[in-house]
């Protein structure tokens, strides 16, 4: 039984991979027959394959009874083609944390939350102890004030009125109207500061990056005694954003 079962599972994989390949290759879809002559399947198993294809989301069936790929399947290669896109830019990320000696973070703005995508950390470079999410801390990062930065009024709104500002330190802004002006009167823009209003003893800088029409945000956390090193930092993250910026800009 056992010897047997392991061919079987296997051929049945292959087959639906078939299928896979057969119904991707239809934009507009195709109907079971047709994909079964393709694939040189027999009708029935065609038509079992795609139903548990339909099921699990790998394919979607059409009113006319033609055959589409599903939105999981394209998740799916949305996912995969992210995670190519960072691991594209992490050698620039790991560069620049041995250079300043800083942990490096990578935020994206999606779906009208700010969320981290990458930390590329070290020993000697630990990472800010993340205790409160930065789906709730944007007005307090670098990071998340970075993306606020680039919105325009109508986004910045928008986030604000989903997103009460919590206190999390002493040096917290607090208020929505005095967050945008200091956005607005950023002495280090196109650089946004973090001055220990995340967490106390910890000071960030970040900068603008983009993926594709994807904003996101680069940065730095550093001790706060190093607070002089700021503008230095700053003159560093400006191209680093920019090679990061190209990098998960190009087409994969």
């Amino acid at each position: 039984m056992g010897a047997q079962g392991g061919p079987t599972l296997i051929t049945s994989v292959q087959r639906a991979f078939r299928l896979l390949e057969a119904v991707g290759a239809h934009e507009n879809g195709a109907p079971a027959k047709q994909l079964a002559r393709e694939t040189g399947l027999p009708l029935a198993t065609a038509y079992h394959l795609l139903r548990t294809l339909v099921h699990d989301g790998y394919v979607s069936k059409l009113e006319d009874g033609g055959f589409v790929l599903g939105d999981k399947l394209r998740t799916l290669h949305s996912t995969g083609r992210g995670q190519a896109l960072l691991h594209r830019v992490r050698p620039v990320l790991a560069a620049l944390r041995d250079e300043l000696a800083s942990a490096a973070y990578l935020t994206f703005y999606e779906d009208g939350e700010i969320r981290v995508a990458e930390i590329v950390d070290g020993p000697r470079t630990p990472r800010v102890d993340l205790w409160v999410g930065f789906e709730d801390a944007g007005h307090a990062t670098a990071l998340g004030k970075s993306v606020l930065r680039e919105l325009d009024d109508a986004a910045r709104r928008e986030y604000l009125s989903r997103h009460h500002l919590r206190d999390l330190t002493p040096r917290t802004v607090t208020n929505p109207a005095e967050l945008l002006r200091r956005l607005d009167a950023a002495p280090m823009a196109p650089a946004v500061t973090d001055l220990e209003e995340y967490i106390l003893g910890t000071v960030c800088v970040a900068v603008p990056v983009y993926s594709g029409d994807t904003l996101g945000s680069l940065g730095v956390s550093l001790p706060a005694d190093r607070l002089h090193r700021l503008r230095d930092i700053r003159e560093r993250l400006i191209p680093t954003a920019g090679r990061v910026t190209r990098g998960l800009s190009l087409t994969i």
